[in-house]
């Protein structure tokens, strides 16, 4: 344990107050998002949503804390230990959890939930800056990519068979951590290409778009001088390509749940259901464009007040944000979360340690990931797969978890001068 001089004289100041900003301006929004005037509540009413978010924040403002006073090495020792009690929770959780909105990620105690998958975060993080840190040496040989790797997968995976693509997508940010760490940029550009080919063979026939690309890498093989080697290159081009076009066609219609090909297609514009899984996207761009450049002010928000966007105080919150605050309120929050990124990955490049930087990068990541598809899925320009709003969505498992993300990372930054390896 620390001494509490120690504890506020290492901690980052700037870090604790975007913290606190974002999880004020939350409930403030999550309040809104639940006041009616023809309901007498008061603020304070731990029957509503907004008054166990009180709870919520005090629970999570006490853990904060804790994490503080803890000695740096209990995270570093144990970190594989937090990683597979997650495992273990995410398994069980397959076979005993009751179904919420079609996914399996709860455990249920009394009035309150626990999501197991929001905590896997942080200990994949953890697990993962460990892994590097223990290989630092050999950290791009062939066993210790896959072990990352395969860190990284078995909580992917296992939030999958959740029938939870939302927080499972969230994973997907660690390939950030690994750029970072020198992995080379060519293969994010690999993955883009992949993202977009997957995306067009939703959009036309899988059996025509692989003749487009089949031609286009023919012809260009044609206007290649070196004959011999384009031929492998493009032969291994052509069934890669053809790989990702047929194998995204047959997850997509056979391996996705009905709602998300749904709401995938309703992005697209393949279907138009405005009564139906359409409504939560049609109803959240009503709400925002509303606000207009001013916002309607706190508590006068038509769309928030008579209840015309479903869970707006958890995956739709910034719906509220943006009809109440306006423009300028939508910016304020989005300059506040941003400095906060900022901050962390500035005090990341800071740290001695690559187990430090590493789990620095991750919580960037993890926030910049949610915030990215939370907001398009409000705006329409990602499908509608339920994903909360980091700090602002309502829901204690969330918070609790974002804020100890966050704050074991503080308390590693604090000891930057001590963490060497």
């Amino acid at each position: 344990m620390r001494k509490t001089s120690e504890i506020f004289g290492k901690i980052d100041v700037i870090t604790i107050i975007l913290y606190l900003a974002l999880i004020f301006f939350g409930w403030l929004n999550i309040y809104a998002s639940m006041y009616n005037d023809d309901v007498s509540h008061t603020i304070y009413d731990l029957n509503t949503k907004h008054g166990k978010q009180l709870l919520f924040i005090g629970a999570a403002i006490f853990t904060g804390f804790v994490i503080l006073i803890i000695d740096w090495s209990f995270f570093d020792s144990l970190a594989f230990l937090f990683y597979a009690v997650t495992i273990l929770l995410l398994i069980i959780v397959l076979f005993s959890s009751d179904s919420t909105g079609g996914a399996t990620s709860w455990f249920r105690f009394g009035s309150f939930k626990i999501q197991p998958s929001e905590f896997s975060k942080f200990t994949t993080a953890l697990a993962l800056a460990k892994m590097f840190s223990v290989n630092k040496q050999n950290k791009y040989s062939f066993k210790s990519m896959i072990r990352s790797y395969i860190i990284i997968l078995i909580p992917f995976l296992l939030i999958i068979l959740q029938n939870d693509l939302g927080t499972a997508l969230v994973f997907i940010s660690f390939i950030l951590v690994f750029y970072r760490e020198g992995l080379s940029g060519n293969i994010l550009i690999i993955g883009l290409v992949i993202c977009t080919l997957a995306l067009f063979s939703l959009l036309i026939q899988p059996l025509i778009l692989s003749l487009i690309v089949t031609t286009i890498i023919i012809v260009v093989f044609l206007f290649s001088s070196k004959r011999v080697r384009s031929i492998k290159i493009s032969s291994i081009i052509t069934i890669i390509s053809n790989c990702v076009i047929f194998s995204t066609d047959y997850i997509f219609n056979n391996v996705l749940s009905p709602h998300h090909i749904e709401r995938v297609n309703i992005l697209l514009g393949k279907e138009f259901d405005p009564l139906g899984a359409g409504y939560n996207l049609i109803q959240s761009k009503i709400a925002i464009g509303s606000g207009g450049f001013f916002g309607k002010g706190f508590l006068n928000g038509t769309q928030t007040r008579f209840d015309f966007v479903p869970e707006q105080s958890t995956d739709f919150i910034f719906c509220t944000l943006g009809e109440e605050w306006g423009f300028l309120g939508s910016l304020f929050f989005l300059i506040i979360f941003g400095t906060l990124l900022l901050r962390i990955i500035y005090l990341a490049e800071k740290q001695k340690s690559q187990f430090c930087r590493v789990y620095g990068y991750s919580v960037a990541c993890i926030l910049f990931i949610h915030l990215l598809i939370n907001l398009g899925m409000t705006i329409g320009l990602a499908p509608t797969i339920g994903i909360p709003l980091p700090f602002m969505s309502y829901g204690g498992s969330s918070l609790i978890s974002f804020t100890i993300l966050l704050f074991i990372f503080l308390n590693l930054n604090s000891y930057r001068m001590n963490i060497l390896r």
